[in-house]
């Protein structure tokens, strides 16, 4: 999980793993390990590596000859992937990333590959950011492979917390934490930043919610969208938004789901 330098740390590695361990999936994963194709001896960043799940999973590919480094804003989660047996991880912002103090030179450049899970659409602020900092960090050649939310992600979910916003007289566009790049928005950030893109889509995946739906959104808005709110107008919100979003996320069994929509890069830096 990647968040902007200005936000308090306020995620829970086990809040987050409880309520969307679907995202550390093999299913979920796959078409983003494969495209990454790490190989034995390569070195490896990983923006947003959360809770290191995906991270250690790389690094016994790359194996002892290899490296793989990981980074996330949340001090939570870096603990947990620590914990979790990634040997190298730091708290950092991936709009602008900052090496620790006394970080060694082969730990911040010459990467045969960076790449992101699930991350990327929290990096807002500066997304043009995250590209300049993996550009840094990668070799000439090296590869920029990422999954990310993408243009229409969480349709319905998301226009339903403009309405519960509103409807209280607050600014929905200045409180959305999300960037959902088209494909030609991205594409360009890529180019312009000194990529060369090798593949780029959207994918649509509908992702149950066993939790339910409120589950979820406490665990994405209402840390996000909803830190500064009392705990009271928080959860009325909430359940605001679960109401509007019953007819199309709600199943005639009771079974919430949300659509989804994947942003998947392959680039390669010039």
């Amino acid at each position: 999980m990647v968040k902007t330098s200005s936000e308090k740390d306020k995620w829970s590695a086990l809040h987050y793993n409880t309520q969307a361990s679907f995202v550390y999936s093999q299913e979920y994963a796959a078409p983003l390990l494969n495209s990454l194709n790490a190989k034995p001896g390569e070195k490896i960043y990983d923006f947003g590596c959360g809770s290191g799940d995906l991270s250690v999973h790389v690094a016994n590919i790359v194996g002892e000859t290899g490296l793989v480094v990981g980074l996330d804003f949340s001090e939570s989660m870096i603990t947990k992937a620590r914990n979790n047996g990634l040997k190298h991880a730091f708290v950092s912002d991936a709009q602008d990333v900052q090496f620790p103090e006394a970080f060694p030179e082969e730990l911040k450049t010459g990467f045969d590959a960076v790449f992101s899970n699930a991350a990327l659409h929290w990096c807002k602020r500066n997304p043009k950011g995250v590209l300049e900092s993996a550009k840094r960090i990668l070799k000439p050649g090296g590869r920029y492979v990422i999954d990310m939310g993408g243009f229409m992600a969480c349709t319905g979910v998301r226009i339903a917390m403009y309405v519960a916003l509103r409807q209280r007289g607050y600014d929905p566009v200045k409180l959305d934490p999300w960037y959902y790049p088209s494909v030609d928005e991205y594409h360009d950030n890529l180019v312009s930043t000194g990529f060369t893109v090798n593949e780029i889509g959207l994918h649509p995946q509908i992702v149950s919610l066993p939790n339910g739906l409120y589950e979820w959104l406490r665990l994405f808005l209402r840390e996000s969208v909803l830190g500064d709110f009392a705990d009271a107008e928080a959860e009325e919100i909430l359940r605001d938004i679960e109401k509007i979003c019953e007819p199309d996320c709600r199943d005639e069994r009771g079974r919430w789901s949300v659509m989804y929509v994947r942003l998947r890069v392959s680039a390669t830096r010039q």
